[in-house]
């Protein structure tokens, strides 16, 4: 095949598949209607066309000429002339048609018998994610109803409400992790949003619909598939409601008051390709109704909100409970209600929107060393590989995985320490074994990450040594 029928059977397989733009007023055909093609393949809807030549009459032009358009006086801006190449929209800026309605009934977008069962959903979720077990039945539970909402029909007249859920949890506790997996194991398109980043609309920041453009472009502009994914929000407690402030609080309470149609369900225009609406990108309507909204945060000093709550149930009397009863309970987070993260600064109309409210648990040094070796993509089994493409064994002790997780544990922030902590004391390991082939197994020891010791050097063939008595025992 040349390159010209190459380029030529490419042009026809992106027209089929994605929509023809108006190069004037950016709309797409399945809004403006059907298209004029004109020279350089550029298109303009008849909308356009027509207030060209409404123009022309006006101004007292001729239209005489009709193939000539370079002399177009109202179209001169579009420079018809230069535009040899320009008219190539950038790929991440082109809309993917709509299946006909045939193609619907054919193959549905979602199939309720593919959606598989919550305990199913729970156990893939075992292979990566460790402990978190209420957590995770919440959230299998959550997605299977949404997805059975997504697939089913309204003929009955009952309609099912959306399952969007509000995740607490420390920092470092696998929330975003948990969201990821859950989205590659669905294999529904995914976005990912920073909540302290968005503004009221009409300041300086990130609209509140730019969330829904990301998750456009997760699904590679195809509306239809982004209708059907999942939005997380990471920071939610950054946009509480202030206690005292005299200024317009556009980042906080206004926010919340800007998501409740996104949560509820409402067809937003979007940009496609980027994150603000300007005249120089298309637009592109998503329905927001099945689209699954997952909110985390922190919510630092939500446990003072808390136990104020606690201790006034039982204050007073014989039976009453001390006031520093729950200062060393560490998943105080489990017992939150509702009421407790309204007071914290939520408005009450957006968390009516979340019904779905749960927390994950602290995690404990146990738990970190389970992080350490047993998800299938756990930091040890990276490290492994790594050193296996070496030809090097790589071991670690129970005492050195217990002491990463005490270290990891005075850091305070959660399995993100792990990783710090790994890179630190593997940095010179991973420096001098390339250096000699004739090292077969390196053994990490308690000592070693206690800065006591040295990790234990076993040459091919040969017993274990500590690193510094490799080169005495020839």
């Amino acid at each position: 095949m040349s390159d010209k029928e190459k380029i030529d059977s490419t042009e026809a397989e992106e027209s089929e598949t994605y929509e023809a733009i108006c190069y004037i007023c950016h709309r797409p055909e399945s809004k403006a209607g059907k298209m004029i093609r004109i020279p350089n393949d550029i298109c303009i809807c008849q909308d356009c066309m027509q207030k060209t030549f409404d123009t022309m009459n006006h101004a007292g032009f001729p239209i005489g000429d009709m193939g000539n358009f370079g002399n177009m006086p109202n179209i001169s801006m579009i420079n018809l002339s230069d535009l040899q190449n320009m008219n190539a929209v950038p790929k991440s800026q082109k809309i993917k048609k709509k299946k006909k309605k045939e193609d619907k009934e054919a193959k549905p977008e979602l199939d309720i018998r593919a959606i598989p069962a919550p305990h199913k959903i729970k156990a893939s979720l075992d292979e990566y994610v460790v402990g978190q077990e209420h957590a995770k039945k919440v959230m299998a539970v959550a997605v299977y109803n949404h997805y059975k909402r997504v697939c089913c029909d309204e003929q009955d007249g009952i309609e099912i409400e959306k399952s969007n859920m509000l995740m607490l949890g420390p920092t470092g506790s696998g929330k975003t992790y948990m969201v990821k997996t859950l989205a590659r194991l669905l294999d529904v398109p995914l976005a990912i949003a920073d909540a302290t980043s968005l503004t009221e609309a009409g300041y300086i920041g990130d609209d509140i619909e730019s969330v829904v453009s990301k998750l456009l472009a997760a699904a590679d502009n195809d509306v239809q598939r982004a209708e059907h994914g999942i939005i997380f929000i990471d920071e939610i407690d950054k946009i509480a409601k202030k206690k005292t402030t005299n200024q317009r609080d556009v980042s906080g309470e206004s926010v919340q008051q800007g998501m409740l149609k996104l949560l509820e369900g409402a067809e937003i225009e979007v940009p496609v390709g980027a994150n603000s609406k300007n005249a120089m990108v298309p637009l592109a309507t998503v329905n927001t109704r099945n689209i699954l909204f997952i909110c985390g945060g922190a919510f630092p000093d939500l446990e003072e909100i808390i136990k104020e709550r606690l201790n006034k149930q039982s204050a007073m009397g014989f039976h009453a409970d001390l006031k520093d009863k729950y200062d060393g309970e560490e998943n105080l987070l489990q017992r939150v209600e509702v009421e407790d993260v309204r007071k914290y600064g939520m408005i009450p109309e957006f968390l009516g929107r979340l019904p779905v409210i749960f927390a994950l648990d602290a995690l404990t040094e146990e738990m970190l060393v389970r992080i350490l070796t047993e998800p299938k993509s756990a930091i040890v089994k990276q490290y492994q590989k790594l050193l296996a493409l070496d030809e090097v064994k790589l071991e670690f002790d129970e005492g050195a995985l217990h002491a990463i997780a005490r270290k990891a544990k005075k850091k305070d922030i959660g399995a993100r320490a792990l990783r710090a902590i790994i890179e630190e004391f593997m940095l010179d390991i991973m420096y001098e074994i390339p250096k000699d082939d004739s090292i077969g197994t390196v053994t990490i020891t308690e000592d070693y990450i206690d800065n006591h010791g040295a990790p234990l050097i076993s040459m091919r063939g040969c017993p274990a040594l500590p690193e510094n008595a490799g080169t005495t025992g020839a």
